[in-house]
């Protein structure tokens, strides 16, 4: 005879701020089970936390008094500690916005979080060092948990694209132009979050409410700064600058300090940076839902293209994402991704679509 136990299911509570813990006790709570606390500075309510049942509770890298420490512990609860001298924080409950990561920024670049943390990486990047691998992977675990929180009513509509392309540049105002588009149209923009197109996208999708005067307004503006390169702190000002002046959602960037060279774009209203590229690929391309759009790219635009074929070759007609290619000459001549995909797709249900434009890739995505 085999006897089926059924365990109460206990729901979480992700917890990231200490008006949230103190809206919980004022609710009458008496057991912290469930409870998933990321990063809050409770040092202030020792109190309040031994009045509470701590088992089944989780603390992420929060600030406790001593005593409220062992009480936890010794009642069955998990506390994560602060990983010391990380220019980070390896349990934040929330993504990044450009304000955060180019703080210090009229220091110059290298004073901001984002260089400070792009240098962290390549100092600790070596073999063994399981502190660095160890920090990494929280903080791009915690990453990951706060992209699943934003709000998934709308499509997401994926725009990927090398970073090289110039503001001033007619690729640079075309894929504007597309962003716009497709936030006008309900979509969520979503892109790898660096310079170039991916910049271009989150800006058009930043300008939706604004009319073709503001839009040649700002192009004409950021045309005096084309690249970062080779000054980041004159690029990134120019374009938060002119972000202040004419706010907007722009979307969703995923950008990692794997590509360290290229500097995250202002333009995104939520930025998910990521140290391991290979994860933040893999959750960009998985939330796209909607479609995903590839501009002319090189290395980096390639692996997007292949990684996201992959699920549509193995998948059927129902689990179709649409993919994009914009430009025939590129993706058929100076790269010829294009035979390779229409081969895999002889003989699946793949949706895959070559275009001329961008002006006709937004007709395309769901």
């Amino acid at each position: 005879m085999v006897l089926s136990v059924t365990l109460p299911s206990i729901p979480h509570v992700d917890i990231e701020s200490l008006e949230h813990f103190d809206r919980l006790l004022a609710s009458g709570a008496t057991t912290m089970a469930g409870w998933r606390i990321q990063s809050v500075d409770l040092t202030g309510r020792t109190a309040e936390l031994l009045g509470l049942k701590p088992t089944g509770s989780v603390f992420l890298g929060c600030g406790l008094a001593d005593e409220a420490d062992a009480w936890v512990r010794d009642g069955g609860g998990l506390v994560f500690p602060a990983i010391p001298e990380l220019p980070f924080d390896a349990y934040r409950g929330r993504l990044y916005d450009a304000d955060e990561l180019y703080a210090g920024l009229e220091h110059g670049y290298d004073a901001t979080p984002d260089a400070q943390i792009y240098a962290w990486s390549r100092q600790h990047d070596e073999k063994g060092d399981t502190g660095r691998t160890l920090a990494s992977a929280l903080h791009d675990h915690a990453i990951a948990d706060a992209l699943t929180e934003l709000p998934s009513s709308r499509p997401w509509v994926g725009v990927m694209g090398g970073h090289g392309v110039l503001r001033g540049a007619a690729d640079y105002r075309s894929a504007v132009l597309l962003g716009r588009t497709l936030a006008r149209r309900g979509h969520v923009v979503v892109t790898g979050g660096g310079p170039g197109a991916m910049e271009a996208a989150n800006l058009g999708a930043s300008l939706a409410a604004y009319d073709d005067s503001v839009v040649e307004e700002v192009l004409t503006r950021l045309t005096a700064v084309p690249s970062f390169r080779p000054s980041i702190a004159a690029w990134a000002t120019a374009g938060l600058d002119v972000r202040r002046e004419f706010p907007g959602d722009g979307g969703v960037s995923v950008p990692t300090w794997f590509y360290g060279h290229e500097p995250p774009n202002v333009f995104a209203s939520a930025i998910a940076k990521y140290f391991s590229n290979a994860q933040r690929e893999d959750v960009l391309l998985s939330r796209a839902r909607g479609g995903i759009i590839y501009l002319p790219g090189a290395a980096g635009t390639v692996q997007e293209v292949f990684q996201a074929a992959t699920p549509n070759y193995y998948g059927d007609a129902a689990t179709q994402i649409p993919l994009v290619l914009v430009d025939v000459d590129h993706w058929t001549t100076k790269l010829p991704v294009w035979p390779l995909l229409e081969s895999l797709a002889a003989d699946r249900p793949m949706s895959i679509h070559l275009v001329p434009t961008i002006d006709k890739a937004a007709e395309l995505v769901t």
